[in-house]
């Protein structure tokens, strides 16, 4: 038997005056309720009960521990309380990890409209490109863009990454325009580092998916720095359209290759297996599925 438990049902039968009316109230038998208060005190070698058959009284030692045991029973309860509370209301910090064009141009945006339903949650939002660990590094949900390998963790797919390929128009009034992917290999293709390979484009047109070797004079770990150096006319970039919309929109980059897409890249959403959701990562989880499912 657990001592807190013991304590419990001391402390119950003390309120009700007998073994058999705390038996009652509790749903364990007399004998049970004895048992448990035999334990407290042979734990505590001490009599915390008068006893006999007619009556039953505290002693000194046992009022003092009766009036610590509520105490004690009482702190349990909050604690529980609290942790219910975690699960029932969105509150607490939410730590979060996201690539870094993904967390700038897609999830910052839809951020405001979470905190809005739900300003007890606060957000740590972390940006990285490199892969992190959701369980070593203790994320709360980490977004990934890219294929997702078999990692045990909680996936949700949200809507996929739409990619283009632009240039500056100056760029391309002074090297002409790839007519097909095959043409890319006569053009500075600006390549991002954290692709593997990064010197391999994909597009799917009237043939099929095409693949194509690219090479260019600079590589970047960060797709801004890529999106300047294109708007300086320096090459022909793969990017996602999130990044380049505005430009795009003002002409100051244009598609090529209309005939062809880049396929997109799959999105999810992952969080630890096997743990119980609190009510606030339950919460940012649906909020998320709901303004950037695929649906």
């Amino acid at each position: 038997m657990d001592k807190l438990g013991s304590m419990a049902v001391f402390v119950k039968a003390v309120e009700c005056g007998s073994f058999a009316a705390a038996a009652q109230v509790l749903g364990l038998s007399a004998p049970m309720v004895g048992k448990h208060v035999r334990q407290l005190e042979a734990a505590l070698g001490v009599m915390l009960l008068n006893r006999s058959t007619r009556r039953q009284s505290l002693t000194e030692v046992g009022r003092a521990y009766y009036e610590r045991c509520k105490i004690v029973l009482a702190e349990v309860a909050a604690a529980d309380s609290i942790a219910q509370e975690s699960r029932q209301l969105a509150q607490g910090h939410l730590r979060i990890s996201a690539s870094i064009n993904y967390g700038t141009y897609c999830l910052a945006a839809v951020l405001p409209g979470y905190r809005a339903r739900h300003p007890q949650v606060t957000l740590g939002l972390e940006l990285s490109d490199s892969v992190v660990d959701v369980i070593a590094q203790g994320y709360d949900a980490v977004f990934r863009v890219g294929a997702l390998p078999d990692s045990g963790l909680r996936a949700r797919a949200l809507a996929p990454y739409q990619m283009v390929a632009c240039a500056a128009p100056a760029y391309l009034a002074a090297q002409g325009e790839p007519r097909t992917p095959q043409d890319l290999q006569r053009h500075q293709c600006l390549g991002f580092s954290h692709w593997s390979p990064r010197e391999e484009w994909y597009f799917d047109g009237p043939g099929g998916r095409e693949q194509v070797q690219v090479s260019g004079a600079l590589s970047a770990n960060v797709g801004q720095a890529l999106r300047v150096a294109a708007l300086g006319g320096m090459g022909i970039i793969l990017q996602p359209v999130p990044l380049v919309a505005d430009d795009l929109r003002a002409r100051r980059l244009v598609p090529v290759l209309p005939g062809y897409a880049p396929p997109s890249l799959p999105v999810h959403l992952l969080t630890a297996p096997g743990r119980l959701r609190t009510q606030k990562l339950q919460s940012f989880v649906d909020y998320v599925v709901e303004v950037l499912g695929g649906d």
